[in-house]
């Protein structure tokens, strides 16, 4: 494994080291394991990610001017008196909690699966705090074995960058710096298993030229799919789409006729985190049945993003959710 300085001058290390993460990217993906599930029989599944991000402010001191500019969450720990402050220690446990559910449900003989997006400056945040034991608990599930196969990282922007608002050379090294970034504090060798990508607010672009230099930028980034919002697409007819539970294929043309297309894993329904908090991805899949693609009978998909931190259900509904056996008995659809 390659390694690379975590920080470069007192600065989160974003950039320079292009051809190490161009050759970790290249290196491939290792194949999943799946506990020997027998995917043929599988009648469906479900698969949950928790997104989570701190934007960094201007508030290390009374002057806004000089002030050094750190972590909302850090600016929260601080001010805890404030709005929904008090929160902030349990926003803190929730970037950290994984590390912990993950080990747990393993040593019960379960087969959790999870989708992790953490913003480059929720890390860098993080590590100003000196918050390393949030770091030693990533870290255990993302480069550990048998933890970091129940883990499946996406990739993001480093500073929680929209893609149709944001220019898009920006865009790029957005993307990139975020890979540095994820390749310093991992390892080069995790960051080569990251072949997903978590658009910020799941927001695509819908100018011809931009998306297609959006979906560019992730294939020559190295990434093989994209989760996108059921509502934000449609297929070539202008019709929306009729097996939302499917892979399909992003294909943007720009205004010059030049094309770039990725695979889609599409996140159905709207974005509130109950429906991750409360597992609803679960109880959906388990009423869906193998459909047909390309001449094959496939298990069908359920896919849900959510605030990994944010609201009273993800905080303390969520836990007990996924810790805790169901009530109701063995159904088919598992984990993906």
């Amino acid at each position: 494994m390659d390694i690379m300085d975590e920080y470069v001058d007192g600065l989160p290390n974003i950039c320079g080291e292009e051809t190490m993460i161009a050759q970790a990217i290249a290196a491939g993906r290792e194949q999943r394991a799946f506990n020997e599930m027998d995917l043929a029989r599988l009648g469906s599944g479900f698969a949950v990610a928790l997104h989570m991000h701190q934007p960094l402010i201007p508030a290390g001191g009374p002057d806004l001017q000089s002030a050094a500019v750190i972590s909302n969450l850090a600016w929260m720990m601080d001010h805890p008196d404030q709005g929904d402050n008090h929160n902030a220690p349990t926003f803190a446990w929730c970037y950290k909690r994984m590390g912990e559910f993950i080990p747990q449900l393993l040593e019960q003989g379960l087969a959790p699966r999870v989708m992790l997006d953490y913003s480059g400056t929720l890390l860098h945040g993080m590590r100003q705090m000196g918050r390393n034991d949030v770091f030693d608990a990533l870290a255990r599930i993302t480069c550990e074995d048998p933890w970091r196969g129940a883990v499946e990282w996406l990739g993001s922007t480093w500073g929680h960058a929209v893609a149709p608002s944001t220019p898009v050379q920006d865009f790029r090294l957005h993307v990139r710096a975020w890979q540095h970034h994820f390749a310093a504090i991992f390892g080069t060798e995790a960051l080569s298993r990251v072949r997903g990508f978590s658009p910020a607010e799941m927001a695509l672009p819908n100018q011809p030229d931009v998306a297609y230099e959006f979906v560019r930028t992730l294939v020559e980034c190295g990434y093989s799919w994209v989760l996108v919002q059921e509502h934000t697409v449609e297929r070539p007819d202008g019709r929306p789409l009729d097996h939302p539970h499917l892979p399909h294929r992003l294909t943007c043309t720009s205004s010059r006729g030049e094309t770039a297309s990725i695979t889609a894993i599409v996140k159905t329904q709207g974005s509130d985190t109950k429906l991750v908090g409360q597992m609803q991805p679960y109880y959906e899949a388990r009423d869906l049945a193998p459909v047909q693609l390309a001449g094959r009978m496939v298990p069908p998909l359920v896919t849900q993003i959510a605030d990994g931190e944010n609201g009273g259900v993800m905080m303390n509904e969520f836990p007990p959710n996924i810790l805790m056996p169901s009530p109701s008995p063995p159904a088919r659809p598992a984990p993906l």
